[in-house]
């Protein structure tokens, strides 16, 4: 008796359908800067096209990164939704991607599963689409990959690329932070895409709830919170360092990522530079206290595996802290003056309140 590819699990049909739909909803983030091969083994990029590219670049430096959503996704498989961690995924490269100054050009994404669901591929692609019209990039390519004996039915990965431009001359690397600048928050919309597997083991497993059981603390059900996709910080990071570009008041960003402000900061502090956070100079978004409640978790630890409300960390100069808030408010950002550069071991020390 012969044996197909389809008895193995795998129906390359059903795939190709799915990839020429999704091919089509791609098309929507595409520019001038893209060189439409449909089918193609690879995305074409014009940089002599791309609008990023009509003012002059002395030396332009390629910026990538590479992410994935991470357990955040069996929330989104409990939930039977799935159109919003591809936003996550788009969310946690760009994000990235930005803290250099740089501008996202392109995005590639990689879908491996054990079975091809058309149904579940488009919900993935339009998060994905929706998340790279926000960052104003292109979705470029990707690949779908049916793995069965990988995945268990039900179950797959996402993992995104990010491909953007700096000018080396503007490039924000964290050198002239000093002692005196100011530190800004940017509010995140929940856990983002990490903690995932803390919050699971808290909710889930430890206390047997459901992901659509409803908390009035948090407004909504707990999978709709845990669920929120990962804030895009591209547009407003773009207007900030397009108005303060010749002064050089951005300094520094950190993405605040696992790890949260305790690990992440650091990352973008020179040698004699620590940073001192006052704990209640920025609100809380409710999820966090009552992860920290039902699983009795410390408060050093809710620190370093949360971002406690805030996704992204700019490094300014105090002379301009407060023209740089009313610019980030005025694109819809949430914004606080969090703490300060202080003289130190490269560290983050959060005070109480």
């Amino acid at each position: 008796m012969p044996i197909t590819y389809i008895d193995a699990g795998v129906d390359q049909t059903k795939k190709d359908q799915a990839v020429e739909s999704i091919l089509k909803a791609a098309r929507r983030t595409h520019g001038p800067g893209v060189i439409d091969i449909p089918w193609g083994f690879a995305g074409l990029y014009s940089l002599k096209s791309s609008p990023l590219f009509d003012r002059s670049y002395r030396h332009p430096l390629l910026v990538a990164c590479t992410d994935g959503v991470g357990t955040k996704l069996k929330i989104a498989q409990a939930m039977g939704r799935h159109d919003t961690v591809g936003i996550d995924c788009v969310a946690m490269s760009v994000n990235d991607l930005i803290v250099t100054g740089g501008r996202p050009l392109f995005f590639l994404d990689y879908i491996g599963c054990g079975k091809a669901d058309p149904d579940l591929l488009r919900a993935l692609v339009r998060g994905l689409v929706d998340g790279c019209l926000e960052s104003e990039c292109a979705l470029l390519g990707g690949e779908t990959a049916e793995m069965p004996g990988i995945y268990a039915a039900g179950d797959y990965d996402l993992v995104g690329f990010a491909v953007g431009v700096v000018e080396k001359s503007r490039l924000v690397d964290g050198s002239a932070v000093k002692a005196g600048d100011d530190v800004i928050g940017l509010a995140s919309s929940g856990i983002h895409s990490n903690g995932a597997s803390l919050a699971r083991k808290i909710l889930f497993e430890v206390h047997g709830k459901d992901v659509r059981e409803s908390v009035p603390e948090l407004g909504g059900t707990l999978g709709d919170t845990l669920l929120a996709p990962t804030r895009i910080y591209a547009r407003a990071i773009k207007e900030v360092l397009r108005r303060y570009k010749v002064k050089k008041a951005v300094k520094a960003i950190a993405h605040i990522t696992g790890g949260g402000m305790i690990e992440n900061i650091p990352r973008v502090l020179p040698a004699g530079c620590a940073v001192e956070l006052r704990e209640g100079a920025w609100p809380v978004p409710p999820i966090f206290p009552y992860l920290a409640r039902l699983g009795e978790v410390p408060r050093d630890e809710m620190f370093r595996v949360f971002n406690m409300g805030v996704g992204l960390v700019l490094i300014v100069s105090p002379a301009s802290t407060g023209a740089i808030l009313r610019t980030l408010r005025r694109r819809g950002e949430k914004a606080w003056v969090i703490g300060k550069v202080i003289r130190g071991a490269q560290e983050v020390r959060i005070l109480p309140p």
